[in-house]
C-alpha cells in the first residue's frame, strides 16, 4: 500500500493528472490582453512622466474598454478622451482599449498607436505640439 501525503492529490477521479495552468500566474505568457494593454499604457505614461512629470502631476490616466457613444453617433469611434476635472475627481486622460486594439494590425503598431494617442492628449492638455511633447511622435518604431 502506498502512503499519501495529506492533502496532496496527484490524480483526478478519472485517473488523469490535475488540470490547471501550465505557467505560474506571474509569467508574461499568462497575462490577458487587457493586462498587457494596461501595462503598455502604464509604460507610456511613465515615459511621458519622466519628461513632463511636474505638468502631469494632477492628471490621472486610465484605460476603459469602450467609449460611451450614443446609438446615433455618426463618426469615427474615439480612441481616447480627456475628461475634465470635477470637484472630487482630477482631470483624466482615458484610453479606450477595444477601439485601439481594433485599429492596430499588430503588437508593434499597437504600441505606436498608444504612444501617439497619449502624446496627442498630453500635447492638447499642455497647449503644445505633439512633436515638442515627444520628438518620436508619429515616427515608426525600429
Amino acid at each position: 500500500m502506498r502512503s499519501r501525503e495529506a492533502g496532496v492529490r496527484r490524480r483526478d477521479r478519472h485517473g488523469r493528472g490535475l488540470r490547471g495552468p501550465l505557467t505560474p500566474p506571474q509569467a508574461p505568457v499568462s497575462r490577458t490582453r487587457a493586462e498587457k494593454f494596461d501595462d503598455l499604457v502604464h509604460d507610456e505614461v511613465r515615459r511621458l512622466g519622466a519628461r513632463w512629470g511636474r505638468e502631469l502631476a494632477g492628471v490621472e490616466f486610465g484605460v476603459e474598454e469602450v467609449p460611451d457613444v450614443e446609438p446615433w453617433f455618426d463618426g469615427p469611434v474615439p480612441l481616447g478622451r480627456t475628461v475634465p476635472a470635477d470637484g472630487a475627481r482630477p482631470l483624466r486622460i482615458v484610453v479606450f482599449r477595444r477601439p485601439v486594439e481594433a485599429r492596430a494590425s499588430g503588437e508593434q503598431e499597437l504600441g505606436r498607436l498608444v504612444r501617439d494617442l497619449l502624446v496627442e492628449e498630453v500635447a492638447d492638455l499642455l497647449g503644445l505640439s505633439p512633436e515638442s511633447v515627444d520628438p518620436s511622435y508619429d515616427s515608426p518604431d525600429d
